[in-house]
């Protein structure tokens, strides 16, 4: 009996390097050789380093020479790379995409407690951005922090709008709760 495989597979990477245009390139340039496609990819800058997470899909045998390919680039390059094998994004039940905005002094505890706040309530987290940074005329350390949950279809709205923002003033964040909206509609 034979088992056959999906046809489309996919590779998680995650790289690291100190120069974003060179880190971006080598990994684009390795997947085109392999024969895959890079579907998905996020570079952010943190210090002095850069961190681009990329899925790339292709067949197995594709996947198989960009896995091979990768150790060898990332040698030469100073690179750090990670790959895991992964599987396509599994259907999920249907759920409402919000995007919640967060402004505060920093404090090491708040990205936790919103995570909690989220988990508390059922909600998934499908992305997370913060960034600190020098308040102007005080220097006070600012945390901004963008992050986008998916609320099961049957929440009940306002009372999930109420219940965060009694949070957030407890925390005393500045925050908002709102439904996604594409950027170029």
């Amino acid at each position: 009996m034979s088992t056959t495989q999906p046809r489309e597979q996919f590779l998680l990477i995650s790289a690291h390097g100190a120069n974003a245009m060179e880190l971006t390139s080598v990994i684009n340039k390795a997947a085109q050789e392999s024969r895959c496609a890079i579907i998905s990819s996020r570079l952010g800058r943190h210090g002095e380093f850069s961190a681009l997470t990329a899925q790339a899909s292709g067949s197995w045998d594709a996947l198989a020479r960009l896995e091979g390919l990768l150790p060898t680039l990332a040698k030469r390059h100073e690179l750090s790379v990670n790959v895991t094998r992964s599987a396509s994004a599994t259907s999920r039940p249907q759920a409402l995409p919000y995007v919640v905005y967060v402004s505060a002094a920093y404090r090491p505890d708040i990205v936790s407690e919103l995570c909690q706040f989220f988990t508390d309530h059922h909600l998934e987290l499908e992305s997370l951005t913060c960034d600190t940074y020098l308040a102007p005329h005080t220097g006070t350390t600012m945390l901004n922090a963008n992050i986008t949950v998916t609320l099961p279809a049957g929440t009940q709205i306002s009372w999930l709008r109420d219940q965060f923002l009694d949070f957030a003033d407890a925390m005393n964040l500045d925050a908002l709760i709102e439904p996604w909206r594409p950027q170029n509609p």
